[in-house]
């Protein structure tokens, strides 16, 4: 089996300066790290997991712990997170926790106990503790929603987005738009309900309370609350919906009552998921930067993991576009 000194032989170097390397200390000189790592590649060196981790008291693994595995939202940023990690040779291990904070307690009580390197993670709506991590020395970075307690954090700018989604039904011709958002707990839905009422505000109206229904962010709650929307006195002509799931929950419910987005009812949701652009008609999508949420923590990890920042907790905040396709263009408009 090839060992450290084998590699430090054909580099040229210490055993201690490979060592340097292999584990990412910066401040090796470039080129000789590179020599460093050629050789390593050349000899096909493996280094000893368990032994480097009981000497750094950390293994070479990232735990992501999501909310919701099914959310086309989390799929891309896990992509980015993993992008990162493989890069720099680290592993990602995926968590779902559905909101349940019973599972996310056990996921970050395993993190703590196996000592990962860091953890990103999408905190429940209920409130997550981290004290066992941040206890334990263990970095962490926050995405899509905030923690209590003062970490990195990849957050977006749900508000604005939801703002110019209603802006734009407004624009096109529509009246009465409805929102339906995820649940009342959760920070990103009422983000995007605090937009979608400063859209009123800025033309001028007052939103009715009837035109709100909160969800859980899955289909089946969608349509229930879209079904009700459309069943009251008076009714919305276009809708708002909070994620790419709800969507598919108000498009069951139109499909059902054979209405026609962009014809019958305007519609725009939150989050471009692979299949926006192919339902018929393609779905108006607030898009959020998913890959470069994931990339970004990623990036803030590794700082955090290789001690090279001792900053004060940053917040990458991240902007979302508007892309208009033809579920919300009434009546024939087109893009001007």
């Amino acid at each position: 089996m090839v060992k450290i000194k084998d590699v430090a032989r054909l580099a040229g170097v210490s055993s201690a300066t490979v060592s340097r390397v292999l584990n990412g200390v910066s401040t090796v000189d470039a080129d000789m790290a590179e020599q460093v790592r050629a050789a390593a590649k050349s000899l096909d060196y493996r280094a000893n997991g368990v032994a480097r981790s009981l000497r750094l008291q950390r293994t070479d693994v990232w735990a992501l712990i999501i909310s919701d595995i099914g959310n086309p939202f989390f799929t891309a940023v896990a992509r980015g997170v993993e992008d990162v990690a493989q890069r720099e040779g680290f592993s990602v291990v995926l968590c779902n926790t559905d909101e349940n904070s019973d599972k996310e307690a056990r996921y970050i009580d395993v993190a703590e106990r196996e000592q990962v390197a860091g953890v990103i993670m999408s905190p429940n709506m209920f409130g997550s503790d981290i004290s066992r991590l941040t206890s334990a020395g263990i970095p962490v970075v926050a995405i899509d929603r905030p923690l209590r307690e003062p970490v990195d954090s990849v957050l977006v700018s749900s508000g604005d987005g939801a703002r110019d989604a209603v802006l734009h039904l407004f624009e096109q011709g529509w009246t009465r738009p409805a929102c339906v958002t995820g649940p009342a707990q959760a920070d990103t839905a009422e983000q995007r309900l605090a937009g979608y009422r400063e859209a009123f505000a800025r033309t001028g109206r007052r939103p009715a309370r009837s035109l709100v229904r909160h969800g859980d962010y899955r289909a089946e709650a969608a349509q229930s609350a879209v079904a009700s929307l459309l069943d009251s006195p008076h009714p919305p002509d276009s809708f708002f919906v909070a994620n790419s799931s709800m969507a598919l929950g108000a498009l069951a419910e139109f499909t059902r009552r054979r209405l026609v987005p962009g014809k019958d009812v305007g519609l725009v949701a939150f989050d471009d998921a692979p299949w926006a652009k192919f339902v018929s008609p393609p779905l108006s999508v607030v898009v959020q930067p998913t890959y470069d949420i994931g990339v970004r923590a990623g990036e803030l990890l590794l700082e955090r993991v290789r001690r090279l920042t001792d900053a004060k907790p940053r917040i990458v905040m991240l902007s979302t576009e508007l892309v208009v396709r033809e579920s919300s263009l009434r009546r024939g408009r087109r893009r001007s």
